[in-house]
């Protein structure tokens, strides 16, 4: 009798635990409100959902886990199972991102659509797995563009201006080559350093004006649209391994359905931001000839691709996939 009740009890805590949903936390920098915010929250949804509420994603939203540097390392550690990074700051974790960070690299949004969600985009989500993590999804940020206290309407009216940058070589080299004096600051710390002068302008696509209200200490927003910088859903290669291969499909398909849907909010998003800060903050939005920074940003092609043969192939591949190119 004995026994059979500890087998008894044996076998419902084992019912117990395949039963219990495995747990991945998902650290990003944003708010609960952000557009990305709300795919990543339509993905965990899906994720539950595909996999019978085996797997649940937490979010962590405003870099409760930790900066975004913070949590990639501990993604790469196995210290956090997701993180949500973006291509400026991952370069320095997989070396693949730096072509996805050149100033005009893609010839629109429409391109860079087509980039992330074919071929390309797939080896360059899956270039760091020897590096302790994949990418499973891109969320486009649309383009990123100047704002401060003045117009930047060319090259000119950068320099000696304080521009803050992410912590990203590419980012550096780029406000460098335009005449300005880039400032790694972090994204929690910008609204008082515009606010205290302790930098002239940022760079940003128009939700910072309104979902960070940037747009309360900067006036003018000049549409040079220099970069388009994805953010990237990463997981640790341990969080990965421990799914089944159902699981796995599950996930993979959740993450394309976020990043397709991501897409069309962003875009939505991004106008409201533009209306927004101009009849609610009084921020001026400026249109911009885009040649003279095109030109000025050049050097960073040949630097860049000489970096490795890897760097090199992705931004011909990239240039090649223009619907322009004649290839």
């Amino acid at each position: 009798m004995k026994l059979t009740t500890t087998l008894t009890a044996i076998a419902v805590a084992g019912l117990g635990t395949a039963a219990a949903a495995e747990t991945l936390r998902l650290n990003h920098n944003n708010p609960p409100d952000h557009p990305t915010h709300l795919s990543m929250q339509f993905m965990a949804d899906r994720v539950a959902e595909l996999t019978d509420g085996e797997i649940e994603i937490q979010l962590f939203p405003n870099a409760q886990l930790g900066t975004q540097r913070e949590s990639m390392e501990l993604v790469q550690n196995c210290a956090l199972e997701m993180a949500r990074s973006n291509a400026s700051e991952l370069e320095a974790f997989e070396e693949s991102y730096s072509a996805m960070n050149l100033p005009y690299i893609f010839a629109s949004e429409d391109h860079f659509n087509d980039v992330i969600s074919g071929d390309i985009g797939q080896d360059i989500l899956e270039a760091s797995v020897d590096n302790g993590f994949r990418g499973v999804a891109f969320l486009t940020e649309g383009a990123r563009s100047f704002y401060g206290q003045k117009p930047i309407l060319s090259p000119a009216d950068l320099e000696g201006v304080k521009v803050r940058v992410q912590p990203s070589p590419s980012a550096i080299r780029m406000v460098e080559l335009l005449g300005g004096s880039p400032t790694p600051i972090s994204w929690g710390e910008l609204y008082s350093a515009l606010q205290q002068g302790v930098v002239d302008a940022a760079e940003n696509n128009p939700t910072a004006l309104t979902t960070a209200r940037h747009g309360e200490v900067a006036t003018d927003f000049s549409l040079d649209e220099h970069t388009i910088i994805p953010s990237v859903v990463v997981m640790s290669n341990c969080a990965w391994d421990a799914m089944t291969a159902e699981q796995q499909e599950a996930f993979m398909t959740a993450a394309a359905e976020m990043q397709e849907r991501h897409g069309v909010e962003w875009k939505k998003a991004s106008d409201a931001a533009i209306e927004e800060a101009q009849s609610e903050l009084g921020v001026t939005i400026h249109e911009v000839d885009k040649g003279p920074f095109v030109e000025a940003v050049q050097p960073m092609y040949e630097e860049v691709a000489s970096q490795s043969d890897t760097i090199a192939d992705l931004i011909e591949r990239i240039q090649a996939s223009a619907p322009d190119s004649g290839s």
